[in-house]
């Protein structure tokens, strides 16, 4: 377990610059006259922040003790911090930020549209913890639909550790690798969702359901799924090679998981000839 430290001078430098940066009618004060910085007076944030004034100097003193979490809750939301801004308050106060909340089963409507002008390129858009929450077109004919009624049923981990069939069409050799590969990335998600219900549920059921997915969460191996290559063969068209590649979408907890043809690779004609397999001109 990481052990954080707060690191008082740069909290400090922080908490003046973020007071610098905030007006009084930012946050609905008087502006009053003889002002002798555009920002919030210290005693304004203690205001704000319902905090003592003396505790709120010595952090910008860099001399104070260690924030608590709720204490600064209280300055982000004196100081108009952003999200990114109220990250790293916690991490220079030695806490881990708070965790991102899920958005649900609506899809970012910024996702929804990249999804939408990406018709020959097989594309779906993933929560954090790996539930299939749109697919387009190309998406459904490479890799299947998933199902929306099983409480896991669209969990791309839960279905590859529960359901053999899924496995089928990637080499053997691989599979180790993959279900590494989904284990380290669930890892990742959780760590971020500590008091997160779903993500507890969804490692409870799969550490219940699969000696495999046990072993390998005992191994504690973290690493966020960006980008990787992976082969299938296909039951229309034969074995393919994907680059896979994941964007974020940084206002959800969401991703657009692409699979693309590699250089060098007849990936493309291959996928073009699945999309007229599947199409009702190909029938």
């Amino acid at each position: 377990m990481m052990i954080m430290t707060i690191n008082r001078d740069e909290l400090a430098d922080f908490l003046r610059r973020a007071r610098d940066r905030v007006t009084p009618q930012d946050v609905g004060l008087p502006s009053g006259p003889r002002r002798r910085t555009p920002g919030l007076r210290r005693e304004e944030v203690v205001q704000l922040a319902a905090m003592s004034a003396d505790y709120y100097i010595r952090l910008e003193q860099a001399r104070g003790p260690q924030p608590s979490p709720p204490m600064l809750a209280a300055l982000a939301r004196a100081l108009r911090l952003s999200d990114d801004e109220r990250d790293h308050l916690h991490l220079l106060a030695g806490h881990r930020p708070p965790a991102v909340r899920s958005s649900g089963d609506g899809v970012s409507p910024g996702l929804l549209h990249l999804l939408g002008q990406l018709p020959t390129t097989p594309a779906q858009v993933l929560s954090e913890l790996g539930d299939v929450l749109a697919q387009n077109d190309a998406a459904r004919a490479l890799l299947g639909g998933v199902c929306t009624v099983s409480e896991h049923g669209r969990n791309v981990a839960w279905r590859w550790f529960t359901a053999p069939p899924i496995r089928a069409p990637y080499p053997p050799e691989e599979h180790d690798y993959l279900s590494r590969l989904h284990v380290a990335d669930l890892r990742a998600a959780t760590a971020r969702r500590a008091d997160d219900p779903a993500a507890a549920r969804l490692v409870a059921r799969l550490t219940e359901a699969s000696a495999e997915f046990r072993t390998l969460w005992e191994l504690h191996e973290v690493a966020v799924r960006r980008r990787s290559r992976m082969r299938l063969r296909h039951e229309l068209i034969g074995p393919i090679e994907l680059d896979c590649q994941l964007l974020l979408d940084p206002e959800s907890d969401q991703r657009l998981e692409l699979y693309t043809p590699p250089p060098g690779t007849d990936t493309a004609e291959r996928l073009a000839l699945l999309r007229e397999s599947v199409s009702p001109a190909g029938v």
